[in-house]
C-alpha cells in the first residue's frame, strides 16, 4: 500500500480531534480516530458539571455541522452556554457517531515513529510512513501505519502540581487523599460534603481557580464554616480577575468578577506572593502549606490545585518535534502565547505553518498545541484543524488563509506578571495598553468555566490585536 493510500490517524476524540475528522471527510481523505476512553470526549465528560464561558455558537465546527446535518441533528441555541456534559452529549458524541467506525474507542497510543527509523536515522526518513503502537482496553498490542498524524490528545490527563518549581511540592504525593487537581462538582452531595464547613486552599490564578472560588462561595452561603484560601504567586490588582465588562466573551469576564466577589464578600482570603514548597500533614490530619520564603499557612482540610496543564509528550519521543523550550508548544506558535512576554488574551489565528515540526506530516493541535500556556478557545482549535487538514490535502491556498477573528479578553498585562508577586500592584501594564483599573464589586454569580473549554480561559498572545 502506498503512503497516500494510508489513513491520516487522529489521536483523541475530543473537540479538535473530531473536527479534524470532519474536515478530512469533507476532503475525501481516509482517516481513523483513536480514543483512549470508552466514549467520545472522555476528558470533557470529566468536567461535565462545569458551564463553559463560550456559547454554543462558538463551540461547533462548520465542517462538523455539515456532517451532522443529514443525521437530523439540530444545533442548540447559539446564544446559550452549555455545560461540559451538554457539549459532549449534544454535539461531540453525535459527531463521533456520525463518523461511525472511523472512531475506535478504548485504544491508547503508546508510541509514534517512522517505520523502520528511530529519531536518529536520516536516510529515507521522509519517505517512510508513520507507525503507531497501540494498546487496547483488554491489553492487546498492535501497530498501524499512517500517512500523517494529528495529535489532538489534549492536556487534561497531565495537570501541573502544586509546587512552584513545576515539580510536586515535598509531601504533595503523600497528601493525595486531601488534594484534587480538578474543579469539584459541588452540586454532588458526596462531593459537597467533602468541602462544606471546611477550610480549602485553592492554588492557581486562571479560570479554573475562579470557578472553584465562586462555587465554594456559593456553598459558604448555606454551610457555615466553609472558607477558601486563595494561593497566588503574584499580587492582586484589577487585572488579576480578567477583563470584566471589557472582555468580549461576557461569561468569561463575569467569571473573573465572581471570583472577585468571593474575595470582596469575605468568602475567600487571598494569600499573595506565595510559592508552595512543601505540603505537610498536621497532627489532626489536615494540611499545612509551606512557602519558599519560609511562610507556613494555617492548616486546611482540602487543597484544590489548579495550576494549569501540560502536554504528555512521552509517546512522541521518537518523533522530531520542534518545541519551545519554555512552553513545550511549537516554536513558531510559542512567541504568540508566552505568558512571560504578555498576557493580552488575544492570539493571531494560526494554522499549519505555526504548527509544523521538523518531522513533516505530524501536527499537535487543540490544547496540546499550546503546551503549558494556560490560554485556549475551541474556535482556535477549529481554525487550526481547518488549516492543517487543508495542508495534508495539498490545498495550500486554503491552508494559508486566515478564516477566524478571535475575541479579546480586555486584559493586557506586562512582561513577567506571571510570577512576580509585586507586579500585580503596578500602575501600568506594558505590552500595549495599561492594565485595567480594579473592577467594581458585582453580584456574585454561579459556576463559570473550567480550565477547559478546556482551560479555555482566554485566547492569548499576539499582544492586543487579532
Amino acid at each position: 500500500m502506498s503512503e497516500q493510500q494510508l489513513p491520516v490517524v487522529i489521536i483523541g476524540a475530543g473537540p479538535a480531534g473530531l473536527a479534524s475528522a470532519a474536515h478530512l471527510v469533507e476532503r475525501g481523505i481516509e482517516h481513523l480516530v483513536l480514543e483512549a476512553g470508552p466514549a467520545a470526549a472522555s476528558a470533557v465528560r470529566e468536567w461535565s458539571h462545569v458551564r463553559l464561558f463560550s456559547t454554543w455558537g462558538e463551540l461547533t465546527d462548520p465542517a462538523a455541522e455539515k456532517l451532522l446535518a443529514p443525521t437530523g441533528w439540530t444545533k442548540p441555541d447559539a446564544a446559550t452556554y452549555p455545560s461540559g456534559g451538554d457539549w459532549a452529549e449534544h454535539y461531540l458524541q453525535p459527531l463521533a457517531d456520525a463518523l461511525g467506525d472511523r472512531v475506535r474507542y478504548g485504544t491508547r497510543v503508546t508510541g509514534v515513529s517512522r517505520a523502520g527509523r528511530d529519531r536518529i536515522v536520516d536516510a529515507d526518513r521522509e519517505t517512510q510512513p508513520f507507525v503507531l503502537h497501540l494498546t487496547t482496553a483488554d491489553g492487546h498490542e498492535e501497530r498501524l501505519f499512517a500517512r500523517a498524524v494529528i495529535d489532538a490528545s489534549g492536556t487534561w490527563t497531565t495537570p501541573s502540581p502544586a509546587g512552584a518549581s513545576g515539580l510536586p511540592a515535598l509531601g504533595e504525593k503523600a497528601a493525595a487523599d486531601r488534594i484534587t487537581y480538578r474543579v469539584p462538582n459541588l452540586k454532588d452531595t458526596a462531593v459537597r460534603a467533602r468541602y462544606a464547613g471546611k477550610r480549602t486552599a485553592v492554588i492557581g490564578s486562571g479560570a479554573s481557580a475562579f470557578t472553584a472560588l465562586a462555587t465554594l462561595a456559593d456553598v459558604a452561603k448555606d454551610e457555615p464554616g466553609t472558607r477558601a484560601v486563595w494561593i497566588l504567586r503574584r499580587g492582586l490588582s484589577g487585572s488579576t480577575f480578567g477583563g470584566g465588562d471589557a472582555d468580549q466573551l461576557p461569561a468569561r469576564g463575569a467569571l473573573g468578577l465572581a471570583a472577585k466577589a468571593a474575595v470582596d464578600n469575605g468568602y475567600a482570603d487571598a494569600v499573595t506572593g506565595f510559592r508552595t514548597e512543601a505540603i505537610e500533614r498536621a497532627d489532626d490530619g489536615r494540611l499545612v502549606l509551606a512557602g519558599e520564603d519560609g511562610r507556613r499557612l494555617d492548616p486546611v482540610d482540602e487543597v484544590i490545585v489548579l495550576t494549569g496543564l501540560r502536554p504528555d509528550l512521552s509517546f512522541l519521543s521518537e518523533i522530531r518535534l520542534g518545541l519551545d523550550e519554555r512552553l513545550q508548544a511549537p516554536t513558531e506558535l510559542a512567541p504568540l502565547i508566552d505568558p512571560n512576554q504578555h498576557s493580552c488574551g488575544t492570539v493571531y489565528p494560526h494554522g499549519h505553518k505555526e504548527l509544523s515540526h521538523p518531522e513533516p506530516g505530524i501536527y499537535l493541535v487543540g490544547m496540546k498545541s499550546y503546551g503549558r500556556a494556560p490560554t485556549f478557545l475551541a474556535m482556535t482549535g477549529y481554525e487550526q484543524v481547518r488549516s492543517v487538514t487543508a495542508a495534508i490535502a495539498g490545498d495550500l491556498d486554503s491552508a494559508d488563509r486566515v478564516e477566524l477573528t478571535l475575541p479579546e479578553t480586555g486584559v493586557c498585562g506586562g512582561a513577567g506578571l506571571f510570577d512576580d508577586p509585586a507586579a500585580g500592584q503596578a500602575d501600568g501594564g506594558g505590552c500595549c495598553a495599561p492594565a485595567p483599573a480594579a473592577a467594581p464589586a458585582l453580584v456574585q454569580i454561579g459556576v463559570g468555566a473550567p480550565a477547559a473549554t478546556v482551560t479555555e480561559e482566554a485566547s492569548a498572545g499576539g499582544c492586543c490585536g487579532s
